[in-house]
């Protein structure tokens, strides 16, 4: 895929994507970008009719089979590609956005014994690769989020793999990291997804970590606020997050009256099975 990008007469479409997007090529070389070009069977072709590696390629999700019609295709067409990689820097999966006004917008590999979406992070590899220590890190919504943030200097961005957050996710980033900082859309939507968050994380909530909880402002992304900000003033906005305490007490008080003795009795009723939790 990364040949194909250099070479393929079609790529011309991704090019000037990617240009348009700004990833420099050093950044699009660290993330191993490519480009799968329109075709039905370029990949299969480019393996050879070895049956042993037609079955793998079937195995891993690359290509899917129609044993009915008896027809094999590749899965990834006209597509910019974003491998993921696991801790140790092995290719175990793809994402593929795509060109043209085709649907899925991102298609992931699917489920396979090497590719488990519960457990794999965008960009966790790459951050390693990139930092020695990782006091924060920043889970953004999308590939070209974490591409984009490393792009101005950020290598401390992960993204999940088209799933919601998982308790695996975020064992898996305790390890590297004491302090998450969730980024999401100032939205109805975003602040939904930050509540789902927030609900996953609080039992993951041990002495020495620590959440926090960035929302920006409405029909801004990471990759857009980084370009309009700077570097100096995003990291400024996540060192300003909202602590994980004062999200969860936002929510848990919507329409309760903390002033009155009542508001406050049920209050602490509602709070203290979710702080119990932690």
């Amino acid at each position: 895929f990364r040949q194909q990008l250099r070479i393929n007469q079609a790529a011309g479409s991704a090019v000037d994507y990617l240009k348009g997007r700004g990833p420099s090529g050093k950044i699009a070389a660290q993330f191993g970008i490519g480009y799968a070009p329109p075709g039905w069977d370029n990949l299969i072709k480019s393996s050879g009719t070895d049956p042993a590696k037609l079955k793998l390629l079937d195995e891993s999700g690359m290509v899917i089979t129609k044993p009915e019609e008896k027809i094999q295709y590749d899965r990834f067409r006209h597509r910019i590609m974003f491998p993921i990689r696991d801790q140790r820097g092995r290719t175990i999966g793809f994402g593929g956005r795509v060109l043209d006004d085709s649907t899925p917008k991102y298609l992931n590999s699917p489920e396979t014994p090497v590719f488990h979406k519960g457990r794999e992070l965008y960009g966790l590899y790459e951050a390693r690769q990139a930092l020695k220590e990782i006091p924060h890190l920043i889970m953004v919504e999308g590939y070209m989020d974490v591409i984009a943030l490393a792009q101005y200097g950020i290598h401390n961005a992960v993204a999940t793999l088209g799933t919601a957050l998982t308790e695996s996710h975020l064992q898996k980033l305790f390890r590297y990291t004491s302090e998450l900082v969730f980024c999401f859309d100032g939205d109805n939507a975003g602040r939904r997804a930050a509540a789902r968050s927030l609900d996953i994380a609080l039992p993951e909530m041990k002495d020495g970590v620590s959440a926090k909880f960035l929302f920006l402002p409405d029909g801004e992304d990471p990759d857009s606020m980084v370009r309009k900000l700077g570097t100096q003033d995003f990291e400024q906005q996540v060192a300003n997050a909202q602590p994980l305490s004062e999200f969860l007490f936002e929510q848990l008080s919507d329409g309760i009256d903390a002033s009155t003795a009542d508001g406050k009795a049920r209050l602490s009723k509602v709070c203290a099975p979710q702080i119990n939790r932690i």
